[in-house]
């Protein structure tokens, strides 16, 4: 009987799960997508030339279609990448953002044209991810160059740019603004911003047709939510009109006025959002250190889970204008950087990891919770309620971010073999609604959480079946042009299921990671398949869809804990999603 009832589990997946709109056969708890997929990887290396800095000039798409993986897989011979002229023809790719978003699109604000073009403008660069919208026709778009600050839409069939948007910069720290990812809301009318160096929560309102076409892009200014402590405003959010690389027209506005009480201090609880404030007395149990925004991971009843830096979690209702704020936990209760993060059953599962600062160089952190989004009021609740339930924590975790068990550091580095570090990053629920996988992103492990009786087993990215027997598929597509370089490294990030249940797809970071470098090394950049065994239970890598950039010249700085890297390849991708065709 318990196997029965858990077959009819329906969980609400955020951020790593597409929900496809395609027709679907259900077998055996498994969905059989008809039609196929396609693979999206977001390469954080430059695509503009003679740039001496990594990570700050455009980037690179990557799109692979589900039967040239199949066919990969089968055969070997490997995947080819699509490009975006419209034609989807394999061989074409990867796609230059900078081309997809021309330099020639025009900035306006909410009174008109302000005289600068995209090329006037500095930061548009570092791909840091996208996410396929909830009617699977198109993926939003976000470049994480500090001070950058832009976020865009993509039409994924036509892969085409829809809208481009650069966010508010305010004084909550030296860069102003940038965008570290958005998310799109549980129905696609609202794309929700992680305003990361502005410490705003932001959003889009999305417009649709019948036919589920986007018409209307609204940055709404007066729908946005500080999470910082002095916050004021100090450049407006800006549209980016003209034609795109296909000669067709841009759509986007900027409407309304920044709401003073949402950007104020404290919390409805009399708090400061973050410590230090110089109206409030700091939140309990820790209070929130440092709230530049990782991730806003939204449920099921559009509630966005703000995983902060610093450590804490604030909880806001998304859908009223200006978006407001239901919850609040201190950094001891929700640790700090956190970005993985699903729904199951009305459960939103939540991790932390570690640090991007310098300081993450000695940290360990991989601690998984549960919170139970129906328990949250239509208003307020107090601090730390509902109370959040500790699936795990590892016993290397360290004193930081928050948690107050283990080591003040972990200097063990992130080579391979050597590091007992950990840092829990990308989540993912399988199809079934049985299992929750969780990326270890130093040890190269998945860790599975069982989500009906919260237990959890491991398996490895490194072995072919898994369990540490065989070589492994990222061996076999490591990177040859420096010897010491530490090979079958595979270094993942963010992951997603395929719509057929089959396989998990996972961004594999490369020898000079652009973020995150103290534990985001890795030998195969590119995009690991995961076969999914044991009914989804556990899983082994069995193909990498490798992407490349020997182009990109920029000076290669020093990794630490790693290997300084001496070879040619800059490829680095930290994002992965996938549309259903």
């Amino acid at each position: 009987m318990v196997n029965i009832l858990r077959f009819f589990k329906k969980p609400f997946t955020l951020l790593l799960v597409t929900i496809a709109t395609t027709l679907l056969i259900i077998s055996q708890g498994v969905a059989i997508d008809t039609k196929g997929y396609e693979i999206w990887g977001s390469d954080q290396s430059n695509s503009a030339p003679n740039i001496q800095s990594v990570g700050v000039e455009g980037g690179w798409i990557w799109v692979w279609d589900s039967q040239d993986l199949e066919t990969q897989i089968k055969t070997g011979t490997p995947a080819q990448p699509l490009g975006c002229d419209g034609n989807n023809i394999a061989g074409q790719g990867p796609c230059d953002v900078k081309v997809v978003f021309p330099p020639t699109l025009v900035e306006h604000d909410e009174n008109g044209v302000t005289g600068q073009t995209l090329a006037d403008l500095p930061g548009f660069g570092r791909l840091h991810g996208m996410i396929t919208d909830p009617q699977n026709k198109y993926l939003n778009v976000n470049l994480f160059t500090p001070g950058g600050g832009f976020v865009g839409i993509i039409d994924g069939e036509t892969k085409e740019a829809i809208a481009l948007f650069r966010v508010t910069a305010t004084t909550g720290s030296e860069a102003e603004r940038s965008v570290h990812m958005s998310f799109w809301n549980s129905d696609g009318s609202a794309l929700l911003i992680a305003n990361l160096n502005g410490k705003l929560l932001e959003r889009i309102d999305i417009m649709r047709d019948r036919d589920d076409k986007i018409i209307d892009a609204n940055y709404r200014k007066s729908a946005s939510l500080g999470v910082g402590k002095n916050l004021q405003i100090i450049d407006s959010a800006k549209v980016f009109l003209g034609q795109n690389a296909q000669n067709h027209d841009l759509i986007g506005r900027i409407t309304g006025s920044y709401n003073p009480e949402a950007l104020s201090d404290l919390t409805p609880n009399g708090q400061c959002k973050e410590n230090g404030c110089a109206t409030g007395k700091n939140g309990d149990l820790g209070g929130r250190p440092n709230n530049l925004i990782i991730c806003p991971i939204v449920s099921s009843r559009d509630h966005a889970y703000i995983t902060l830096a610093g450590g804490g979690l604030i909880v806001a209702d998304t859908k009223n204008t200006p978006m407001n704020i239901v919850g609040e936990y201190g950094s001891q209760v929700i640790n700090g950087a956190g970005c993985g993060g699903v729904e199951v059953n009305g459960n939103m599962w939540l991790n932390a990891g570690i640090s991007a600062s310098g300081a993450g160089a000695t940290q360990s952190t991989f601690t998984t919770y549960t919170i139970n989004d129906r328990n949250f009021r239509e208003l307020y609740n107090l601090s730390n309620l509902p109370t959040p339930t500790v699936v795990y924590k590892d016993e290397n975790n360290t004193a930081t971010n928050g948690n107050s068990d283990g080591e003040s550091e972990n200097t063990t580095g992130q080579m391979p073999g050597v590091s007992t570090r950990r840092d829990s990053h990308g989540m993912v629920v399988t199809n079934s609604g049985f299992y929750v996988h969780t990326i270890d992103r130093i040890q190269n492990t998945v860790q599975v959480f069982d989500t009906a009786t919260r237990t959890n087993s491991q398996y490895d990215l490194t072995s072919a079946d898994g369990k540490g027997n065989g070589v492994g598929a990222c061996a076999m597509a490591s990177i040859n042009d420096d010897p010491d370089l530490p090979k079958n490294d595979p270094a993942p990030d963010l992951i997603e299921a395929s719509p057929d249940g089959k396989y998990l797809l996972v961004a594999l970071r490369g020898p000079i990671p652009v973020s995150v470098a103290h534990s985001s090394q890795g030998s195969c950049p590119g995009v690991g398949v995961i076969e999914l065994t044991e009914n989804g239970a556990s899983g082994h890598l069995v193909s990498v869809l490798r992407s490349s950039n020997t182009e990109d010249i920029a000076t290669i700085p020093s990794i630490a804990g790693g290997h300084n890297y001496l070879g040619k390849e800059h490829s680095d991708l930290h994002g992965i999603t996938i549309r259903s065709k």
